[in-house]
């Protein structure tokens, strides 16, 4: 049984991985050029708008995150950890769910600030971007969606950490950890 949910836990990481770096590359890599006003080009990038910024460096380091969490599962099945189990397992949860957390919470604030350059807005006199750099806001729309679904998989990541942490206490009685006999 802990070979399977060890096994899950890493395709579940590599997996959340996989969508973090492609949420960072489908951000950070598109542009896109118009020509706005006889010679004058105005090209479109993430960095037009701040929480596409955030969103780069908080799912960047949300995947090296996994990464490291993946050295360390192989440096555990090896048996070259040394410690308390107890107090590992409630820093991987507690940095687990910081990191579920952390993407969702800049993948919502960018779908947000985002909807001001689809829809635009009149009473600040902001025009609508997407009209006129259409293929730059679809590719952001796909990293937003790969951003979710890397969310999705980090919170099943942390409900496996929640899982390793709560299996060392007592059914009986609370918060006691159960015996070593």
């Amino acid at each position: 049984m802990k070979l399977r949910i060890a096994r899950g836990e890493v395709c579940l990481r590599l997996s959340a991985i996989l969508f973090l770096v492609l949420t960072t590359c489908l951000v950070a890599f598109d542009t896109q050029t118009k020509v706005v006003f006889l010679g004058i080009q105005k090209k479109a990038t993430y960095n037009d708008l701040n929480a596409l910024k955030i969103l780069v460096y908080a799912t960047s380091a949300a995947a090296g995150y996994n990464l490291l969490q993946l050295c360390k599962h192989s440096t555990c099945s090896r048996g070259n950890l040394k410690g308390s189990d107890m107090y590992v397992a409630w820093i991987s949860l507690f940095l687990d769910q910081i990191a579920a957390y952390i993407t969702f919470g800049t993948n919502t604030a960018s779908v947000g600030a985002s909807m001001i350059a689809v829809k635009g807005s009149e009473a600040f006199q902001w025009v609508k971007v997407c009209d006129r750099f259409t293929r730059f806001c679809i590719q952001i729309g796909g990293a937003f969606l790969c951003g979710y679904v890397a969310s999705i998989l980090m919170a099943l990541i942390s409900t496996i950490s929640a899982y390793r942490v709560f299996r060392m206490y007592s059914p009986k009685w609370f918060l006691r950890l159960k015996s070593t006999s």
